[in-house]
């Protein structure tokens, strides 16, 4: 009786010896949830700093960013790297969740690119424009609309604006809601799309040079779209998220960023 009881508490200890070995590593090992380009991409050279530091980076990319918050909400990341500050917001009030920004690191320029029309001087009457069809991202999209004088939005919509806001319209343009990663496919078929950097990026699109008009470094949406890194409320402290944002932050990333996109993506100071 007595030696069973001994091996009792010896697997006992063994256990708890292995359950401390394991969440001694979970502390260096980071799981980030990313759309593949450009933040996976961004997110390897930071995986390079991180281990520098010894901590490990998984980087789970995908392809539809509605996916993400659900993800990190449910537990399976520890952060996500893809959304701007509305974005989350929007996602929070509607889910009822608790997700939190613990930094902003870069921006991308959304940009209004040619499909069947090559110019805004010669869009026509009735030419059908296409913009992301979630909240927050379609109300940056009629603002850069707004911005190339092609419609007029209520004033008082502001980052919730819909078509429905638009209250001058003078070339009847049809504004087409599409799901924001079908947005450069749609191109061959619209005469115009208005399309997020990170898409555009992975269709071979340049805001910086082949948009018809984009978003300014020094515009509004500059600072009200950064992309930002999220975690759960309760993960806001975590050291090891905050040396995800540092890597994030160094010089070796925005080198990288500097280099590679030429100004597609713009580093924020």
């Amino acid at each position: 009786m007595k030696r069973t009881l001994a091996v009792i508490l010896i697997a006992i200890l063994s256990f708890s010896l292995l359950a401390g070995c394991g969440k001694s590593g979970d502390d260096k090992k980071i799981v980030v949830g990313a759309t593949p380009t450009p933040h996976g991409e961004i997110l390897e050279v930071a995986k390079e700093v991180l281990a520098e530091q010894g901590y490990e980076l998984e980087i789970n990319e995908f392809t539809e960013y509605a996916q993400l918050n659900p993800a990190l909400d449910a537990g399976d990341l520890d952060a996500n790297y893809f959304q701007h500050q509305p974005y989350l917001d929007d996602f929070n009030a509607k889910k009822n969740t608790n997700l939190v920004s613990i930094g902003g690191i870069h921006y991308e320029p959304l940009g209004l690119y040619p499909g069947k029309t090559s110019s805004i001087e010669e869009i026509q009457d009735g030419a059908q424009i296409a913009v992301p069809n979630d909240t927050t991202n379609e109300a940056r999209a009629l603002l850069l609309l707004q911005d190339a004088g092609l419609i007029k939005l209520d004033p008082d919509a502001g980052l919730e604006a819909t078509k429905m806001d638009i209250i001058e319209n003078p070339k009847n343009l049809e504004i087409v809601e599409i799901e924001a990663a079908q947005l450069a496919r749609a191109l061959e078929d619209v005469d115009m799309a208005v399309i997020n950097g990170n898409y555009a990026l992975q269709a071979g699109l340049n805001a910086a040079t082949d948009a018809l008009a984009k978003e300014e470094k020094d515009s509004l949406a500059a600072t009200t779209y950064v992309n930002i890194v999220a975690v759960r409320e309760e993960d806001k402290d975590n050291e090891k998220l905050k040396a995800l944002v540092d890597a994030l932050k160094s010089d070796k990333v925005k080198e990288f960023i500097e280099e590679k996109y030429k100004g597609a993506v713009v580093v924020m100071d």
